[in-house]
């Protein structure tokens, strides 16, 4: 056979199996979602609550999936960065925000941020909600929330306040005590619990709205004396220690939270998968030891009830952060 016949024989034959190759390369390419492990994303650094809540249901999650489930820390810009892998992630199940507290705060807080907090995401499941619990150090004399409040009003802007930054939830449950009371003390923010913990210890401030894993071995050793919890009523982690609306201050609720979203577009069926696993994981006894220190009450409910949750908290903290006149960064 020439050289001629043989060049046209074989681009025959390639013109003949291309379309067959269109055809199949497509399908391998598209791998299956349920093939591929479950990302959860924190957006904090390794080892605090959130971190240990992400890693304790992913374990669970995994064995009734039967997915791999790992966990990734995405730290950074209170929460921003982390959220912002999530919303540009496929919208296929494999990707999971874990949000908290400042999910709903950031879009009061923040001028500019790279995706819309009510668009960019799908509900899952409230996982549950805990306290901070509202301390003073064991040589102050307030022995109550009364006689805070009386002290705060008997000298308007003299009482501090610490927290771990501007917009956290030790912040804003300050703030929202100032509205409440009707007081005016003073925020001193620090870049973290650990240094703002030390100066109350120290007497540099009179209190701190603090969580209740942080505080709890404080408590315990009787270095600083717990006044009230923040949630509506009386939290089990602390039976003994009263609500703050309980004890003086009626109408103050401020809880911490956590919550499952996936990217917007993602198959309700999928959603609603995540939210059986994750609902089953949370209920669990495993899941309830390794977490009883934090105070959380379970919630796990409907992806519907997150939405609404979240909706109301944005609210609640949109009018604090007003009426604090706290300026968006």
């Amino acid at each position: 056979m020439s050289t001629f016949k043989k060049r046209m024989k074989m681009l025959v034959s390639m013109a003949i199996l291309a379309p067959l190759g269109s055809m199949v390369l497509p399908v391998s390419a598209q791998s299956n979602a349920a093939d591929r492990p479950i990302r959860i994303v924190v957006p904090f650094s390794p080892g605090g609550g959130t971190d240990t809540i992400a890693r304790t249901l992913g374990v669970a999650m995994s064995q009734d999936l039967g997915q791999t489930v790992i966990v990734e820390n995405k730290p950074g810009a209170g929460t921003v960065i982390g959220s912002d892998t999530v919303a540009k992630s496929p919208p296929d199940g494999n990707t999971i925000l874990i949000a908290t507290f400042a999910h709903a705060v950031n879009p009061s807080l923040r001028i500019k941020m790279p995706f819309d907090t009510d668009k960019a995401f799908d509900p899952v499941i409230l996982i549950g909600r805990s306290p901070n619990i509202l301390v003073v150090p064991a040589s102050s004399p307030y022995k109550s929330v009364q006689e805070l409040v009386a002290a705060a009003k008997a000298h308007p802007g003299k009482l501090t306040f610490a927290s771990q930054g501007v917009g956290t939830s030790a912040h804003l449950a300050g703030e929202l005590f100032n509205t409440l009371a009707d007081v005016n003390m003073t925020h001193v923010p620090y870049k973290g619990a650990g240094p703002a913990l030390n100066d109350l210890l120290g007497g540099q401030v009179n209190m701190m709205f603090a969580t209740a894993t942080a505080v709890a071995p404080l408590i315990e050793s009787g270095k600083v004396r717990a006044l009230g919890v923040t949630t509506p009523e009386r939290s089990p982690v602390r039976p003994e220690v009263p609500s703050i609306a309980e004890a003086g201050v009626p109408g103050y609720a401020a809880e911490s939270w956590y919550g499952f979203f996936v990217p917007a577009g993602t198959p309700p069926d999928i959603v609603q998968k995540l939210n059986a696993a994750t609902a089953k994981a949370a209920k669990s006894e495993v899941f309830r030891k390794r977490v009883e220190g934090e105070g959380l009450v379970i919630s796990a409910g409907t992806p519907k009830e997150l939405a609404e949750y979240v909706s109301a908290e944005q609210k609640r903290w949109a009018a604090v952060v007003k009426a604090a006149k706290i300026e968006p960064n």
